[in-house]
Formats: C-alpha cells, structure tokens, sequence
C-alpha cells in the first residue's frame, strides 16, 4: 500500500524517535525527504543523515538524531502543507515562525530551503513544514 503523505511521515518518525529518546531513526528514501533533512542539518536541527541501499532499488535514510543537555533540540516539528491542502506563500507574506526562533521550510522554484534562505533569495513557495 503506497503512502499518502511520505515528508508527513518522516517527521514523525523524527517527532517519536526524540520522545523515545533515540540516537538515530531510520526512514524510506526519497529526494523530497533528502532535501528537507539537508536544511534541518544545515539549520542544526540533526546531527547527520546518511542514505544507503538496502537492498536493489530500495534505498533508506538513517537520521541521526541531536540532543542538547538531555533535551531534544527539535521541540516542535509539524506539517503544514498537505496532500489534501497545499499552503503557497509569497516571501513577503511569510510569517516568522517563533518570532524568528524557528524556521519554516520551504519547496521554491530554486529548490528546498530554509525561510531565511529564502528571504534572501526573494523567492516563495509551498510551506512545506515548520521546526521549532
């Protein structure tokens, strides 16, 4: 049975490895998934990830998961855009998450980033999720 919302998915995998207080977590591989977890590593919201085959045309993503003093770093992670209602926004209209605290991930024409990134860029998109 395919899988209605994969990034949905994964950041719950991530949501529950860090309340089972778990040093890494493993998830199907995608080039949606690789791209979000480039900017959360980026951000410093993981420690790493690294993609590898497990067996012919399956690969999976082992995250490492980061922990601050006991504390998971990711307090809050959640979806925003979903299959049944996709959330655009132009950069201007983009509200900081957190008071700039948190970020906001995006899917631009210039590919997965950060807000920050892509307030630089001048450039809007899809809301994909947003990390605290």
């Amino acid at each position: 049975m395919s899988m209605s919302d994969p990034l949905g998915d994964m950041l719950t995998r991530i949501r529950n490895g860090q309340m089972a207080r778990k040093s890494s977590i493993t998830a199907p591989a995608s080039s949606l998934r690789t791209n979000v977890l480039e900017v959360l590593k980026r951000e410093g919201y993981i420690r790493s990830f690294e993609r590898y085959e497990v067996r012919k045309g399956i690969d999976e993503l082992k995250i490492e998961l980061k922990y601050q003093d006991g504390d998971p770093v990711i307090r809050e992670i959640s979806r925003v855009s979903t299959p049944g209602r996709r959330v655009y926004s132009k950069i201007k209209d983009l509200p900081k998450f957190y008071n700039g605290l948190g970020i906001s991930i995006l899917s631009t024409p210039r590919g997965v980033m950060s807000d920050a990134e892509a307030r630089e860029a001048n450039v809007g998109g899809e809301v994909l999720c947003q990390v605290f």
